[in-house]
């Protein structure tokens, strides 16, 4: 290996590229639900400030409509599942769009955080093979 030389004003290279969320994607999924887990219970809450939260909180990110009614639906499903019930997660309109209410009951927080550690442990997955198929894991 070899040494590198101190450089004065020499900018930082470590810039971003934008991300836009797709859905299906498990490191924009778990950015939706982890804001999901957060949002207040029982009372409907807009997609579009779920996108707009979304959107100030990952400013390298870009978030959409679809992206989230994605995750939520997949949200929805899983809950479906695991309970046999579609009270937990209801996605609804109003005058003003689509919404979501998440059942305001104390089985939700446990099982909203193993959604996220799930999702988080598939991002991890995605890493290692990214790492595999690099080269960059033996």
């Amino acid at each position: 290996m070899f040494n590198l030389r101190d450089v004065p004003g020499l900018p930082d290279p470590d810039l971003r590229p934008p991300v836009v969320a797709e859905s299906g994607d498990p490191f924009a999924a778990l950015r939706v639900v982890h804001l999901l887990a957060q949002i207040p219970r029982g009372q409907p809450i807009r997609v579009r400030d779920i996108v707009d939260a979304l959107n100030a909180r990952w400013l390298d990110w870009s978030f959409d409509r679809k992206v989230v009614t994605d995750a939520i639906v997949q949200l929805q499903a899983n809950w479906m599942a695991d309970y046999r019930t579609v009270d937990g997660i209801r996605l609804g309109s109003d005058a003003y769009g689509e919404t979501v209410t998440i059942e305001d009951s104390s089985r939700v927080d446990p099982w909203i955080v193993l959604q996220v550690r799930a999702l988080a442990e598939a991002c991890r997955e995605r890493l290692r093979e990214f790492a595999r198929d690099e080269g960059g894991i033996p």
